[in-house]
This record gives C-alpha cells, sequence and structure tokens, in this order.
C-alpha cells in the first residue's frame, strides 16, 4: 500500500517541527536551570549583606557628617 505523496510530505515537516520544538525545550529546560542556579547564589549572597548589616549596622551608629570626603 503506498501512501499519499502530500501526506508524506506534511508527516516529515510534523517530524521537522517536533525535533525542533524538542530542542528548543532541552534549551529552555537549561536555562530554567541556570537561572535557579543564579538565584539561589543570589539568595546565599543577599543572606551574607543582611548579616553583615545586621553585626554592623546595630554595633555602630555614623553620622554622614562624620565621613567627610577627603579634600576637606
Amino acid at each position: 500500500m503506498a501512501a499519499d505523496p502530500h501526506t508524506e510530505g506534511r508527516l516529515t515537516e510534523l517530524e521537522i517541527k517536533a525535533s525542533f520544538a524538542d530542542d528548543l525545550l532541552d534549551e529552555l529546560n537549561q536555562q530554567v536551570w541556570r537561572q535557579r542556579q543564579q538565584i539561589a547564589q543570589l539568595q546565599l549572597e543577599l543572606a551574607a549583606l543582611r548579616d553583615q548589616l545586621r553585626d554592623n549596622g546595630a554595633s555602630t551608629f555614623r553620622s554622614l557628617r562624620d565621613e567627610l570626603p577627603p579634600h576637606y
């Protein structure tokens, strides 16, 4: 039984589109994974900065008047 050439062409096009969609999905998954890694790293850095601010900010109060520029 011979298949219709038109049907085979459409089937080939669908297979190509499915292949591209699969590749795109893999790329997007990798990008989401990289972004999640970056978010996790940024959360760690933010927590460290908050700890540093809490440690430094609570113990000493500094006025902006005390911090004169070097040319004064």
